[in-house]
C-alpha cells in the first residue's frame, strides 16, 4: 500500500502461487495517478517475488480496460491468455505475465 499520512494512495493484493506472484486489485487514487505510484507498487510486488523465489508476476485486466492494457506492456508484461467470466459467453479478461530478471 502507498499511504501520505492516513490518506491511501494506492494498493495492490499479492499471492504467491506455485511459479509466480499473482497480482491483483492494482489500484491508485485518481487524484493521484500517473505520478509513479502503481509503479512502486509493481516494483515492490517485484523484489517480494524475488524474495520468495517466484521467476514472474502474474496478473489479470479486463478486456475494456485498453489503457491499462498499455500501462502493464510498458511495465514488461504480456498477454498470456485471454479467458471469460461465469455467464459470458465472450473473453471478458486478459491474463498477463512478467518474467523477473535475475540478478
Amino acid at each position: 500500500m502507498v499511504a501520505a499520512g492516513r490518506d491511501l494512495l494506492g494498493c495492490v493484493f499479492l499471492k504467491p502461487e506455485p511459479d509466480c506472484l499473482y497480482i491483483g486489485k492494482l489500484a491508485i487514487d485518481p487524484a493521484h495517478q500517473g505520478k509513479g505510484l502503481g509503479r512502486r507498487l509493481l516494483a515492490a510486488a517485484e523484489e517480494t517475488a524475488r524474495s520468495l523465489g517466484l521467476p514472474a508476476l502474474r496478473l489479470q485486466t479486463r478486456i475494456e480496460l485498453t489503457e491499462n492494457h498499455a500501462a502493464f506492456a510498458a511495465w514488461g508484461f504480456v498477454e498470456t491468455s485471454r479467458s471469460a467470466h461465469p455467464g459470458f459467453s465472450r473473453p471478458t479478461s486478459i491474463d498477463m505475465r512478467k518474467v523477473l530478471r535475475t540478478s
